[in-house]
């Protein structure tokens, strides 16, 4: 995708999708070399981080990258995480922030010529555009 460099980007990252997409494939994000190559493709109008935190907890091991992410400038939307036992009687934790990614996705599309999602998330496939020879999985 080519960028110019008065186009206005938004990067959307589905925090926890993101997480455990880049753990099974073996790597780490650099959140300031990912800020820092958009910002120098286009416009970066807005960076939003999201994030499911359980509030209960009086550490929680996402809270240093959520200050860290929020002190560099991204935005963090975030919202608390839903605690609740299977039917196996297994502790669960559950922090969905699709409808979040999209409704604000919406609310800026017009002000944005490109939007860029970062997730491992199979929610957001028919966001993608077509697939096209053996890069369709």
């Amino acid at each position: 995708m080519k960028f110019y460099p008065e186009e206005k980007v938004g990067m959307f990252i589905d925090g926890a999708n993101l997480y455990s997409a880049a753990r099974a494939l073996g790597f780490d994000i650099d959140y300031r070399k990912l800020h820092a190559l958009f910002a120098s493709k286009g416009r970066l109008i807005r960076a939003f981080y999201y994030t499911a935190i359980i509030d209960d907890q009086e550490y929680s091991p996402i809270r240093p990258l959520v200050d860290w992410l929020d002190y560099n400038g991204y935005t963090l939307v975030t919202k608390p995480a839903k605690e609740f036992t299977d039917s196996l009687g297994r502790r669960k934790i559950k922090g969905n922030m699709d409808i979040e990614i999209a409704v604000d996705m919406m609310e800026m599309a017009d002000k944005l010529d490109h939007i860029v999602l970062f997730s491992g998330d199979g929610d957001f496939h028919s966001l993608s555009p077509p697939c096209r020879g053996r890069a369709c999985a």
